[in-house]
């Protein structure tokens, strides 16, 4: 008798015959994902004077439920690179397997020449805006930071559209609204990074994934957080713990539910 999951509910091949399939239609129209359906919110970055620190909490959320708490959505790529992926989780996987065979590809290669941030950035926005190109977008945005060819920190985004830009201060998701006034106030412009220490950068990024966590239904109290630096390369710490949560804030909150007044 067969139990594999795939014949659950036919009818005994033994008893009534093979299972006819003739009339079952064996082509038709190309399907593409209509919209997310498991996701991941904010990835946020800023620049410092030596460096990128990059973070990203740990949730993936299946619509408004908060269905898997320990998804890392930073990526390192060599020792100048990280990748925070925002957006669809199984798009986040694919170009997850494109950046290991690229990898690979790397590690084997005779050339003596290894892809920088900027290197990546722009392989990956060419990926993104050819899936747009073919009605079949990977449905993410995407925040690389680290070191581009002359050792100078790099941020930049790229979205499912292929649209790129470049700022010392980005966030994906929610953090655009929520974060980015944060990070703004302490780098406002690019002559603001050389005077931004790395613990400076550090203590943003945490008091901004602080802030998501109060304000953002689909975030998550444990994240991701990654420091590139060209002396000491990738930093990438998983399963952090936001600290010093304070929700006295939420008793002077009027406007909706039962706080009208």
């Amino acid at each position: 008798m067969n139990h594999l999951p795939q014949a659950w509910g036919r009818p005994r091949d033994d008893v009534y015959g093979a299972y006819d399939s003739s009339y079952l239609q064996s082509s038709g129209p190309n399907q593409h994902t209509q919209q997310p359906i498991v996701t991941g919110t904010s990835v946020i970055g800023v620049k410092f004077k030596d460096g990128v620190v990059v973070a990203a909490d740990n949730l993936a959320s299946y619509g408004s439920l908060a269905r898997f708490t320990d998804v890392h959505r930073l990526r390192a790529f060599n020792s100048t690179t990280v990748i925070g992926t925002g957006g669809d989780v199984s798009d986040m996987q694919y170009l997850d397997r494109l950046l290991n065979s690229l990898d690979v590809r790397e590690h084997y290669s005779s050339t003596g020449h290894n892809l920088n941030a900027k290197n990546l950035h722009t392989y990956l926005s060419k990926v993104l805006y050819k899936r747009r190109s073919d009605f079949n977008p990977l449905w993410n945005q995407i925040l690389v930071a680290g070191l581009d060819g002359e050792g100078k920190p790099f941020l930049s985004s790229a979205d499912l559209l292929g649209t790129t830009f470049s700022a010392p201060t980005l966030a994906t998701g929610f953090g655009a609204h929520l974060a980015q006034p944060i990070l703004r106030r302490i780098v406002p412009d690019e002559a603001a990074v050389e005077n931004i220490s790395q613990d400076q950068a550090i203590a943003a990024v945490k008091e901004c994934m602080k802030v998501l966590f109060y304000r953002d239904a689909r975030s998550l109290d444990k994240y991701s957080i990654a420091v590139v630096t060209k002396e000491g390369g990738v930093d990438l710490k998983e399963d952090e713990k936001l600290e010093g949560q304070s929700w006295a804030f939420a008793e002077g909150i009027r406007g909706y539910g039962t706080q009208v007044n």
